[in-house]
């Protein structure tokens, strides 16, 4: 097994053991917290989820460095060197709610670079994974769709607007709803990425800065099912990039477009 090879077992094995503390007090009556707001919500779970993915990673490469949302962990990724990036509850606001639209996310990032990804989603009894080689979803290997006409895509907007950002969601919204032939919003990015790794979504948008432990796994996963993921002045998207567009490529222009269109409310 090489080093990589070891990194995507290890990455699938800790965001597992991470679930399972999660799902542990899924639809259990948790308190809840907020943070910056009062959609930005927290629980225990999350914390001792995180504290589960980073024990299993520290046990077997206690140097490297962790980017993760909760506690103290980076919130940055360096650009040299081996990092992960950790959301033990990607989708807490489903989570506290008991919709089952959530993921732990580990993604294994070398000199700026995701080598390796898994999200896994026990309350879907779905894991995504990807490798140098490819995307998969229960160890299936996957690919974004095929599909051609803006008028058969589904297209969703995703992270999140504040509330006084909403001039940004609405345009965004609209974007989709006049160019595509359907949206949906789901609340949980990760699994949305891997959606459009999959094929079941054609595009997912947002013009914002978005946090590395919301992205980078489900990033990499559409550009290894073949898909195309690009900042919204339309170059490859990186940790440091404002906004984040991913499709199957076909059309990548008018899923731009969409995104774009939250451009003249943006700073204001």
């Amino acid at each position: 097994m090489t080093n990589v090879e070891s990194r995507l077992e290890l990455a699938e094995r800790a965001a597992t053991a991470g679930s399972e503390i999660a799902a542990d007090g899924f639809r259990s009556g948790l308190a809840v917290e907020t943070k910056s707001n009062k959609t930005d919500v927290v629980t225990e779970a999350d914390r001792n989820s995180q504290r589960r993915v980073i024990e299993v990673i520290r046990n077997e490469f206690p140097e490297d460095a962790i980017v993760g949302e909760e506690e103290d962990a980076l919130k940055e990724v360096p650009t040299e060197g081996d990092v992960w990036v950790i959301d033990p509850i990607d989708g807490t606001n489903n989570f506290v709610r008991g919709i089952p639209l959530w993921t732990t996310s580990v993604a294994a990032v070398r000199d700026g670079e995701a080598v390796a990804a898994a999200n896994v989603c026990p309350a879907l009894d779905d894991v995504y994974t990807a490798d140098a080689d490819g995307a998969y979803l229960n160890g299936e290997r996957i690919t974004v769709s095929d599909r051609t006409d803006p008028e058969t895509f589904t297209v969703c907007p995703t992270v999140w607007w504040d509330f006084d950002r909403r001039e940004e969601y609405a345009a965004t919204a609209e974007g989709i709803v006049k160019r595509f032939g359907d949206m949906r919003r789901f609340g949980c990015a990760q699994i949305v990425l891997g959606m459009v790794a999959s094929g079941a979504l054609d595009g997912t948008v947002t013009n914002i800065v978005p946090n590395p432990w919301d992205t980078v796994a489900g990033a990499f996963m559409v550009r290894q099912a073949g898909g195309t993921v690009t900042d919204i002045h339309g170059e490859p998207w990186t940790t440091e990039s404002r906004g984040l567009v991913a499709s199957n490529g076909e059309v990548h222009e008018e899923v731009l477009a969409a995104a774009r269109d939250a451009e003249p409310y943006y700073g204001n």
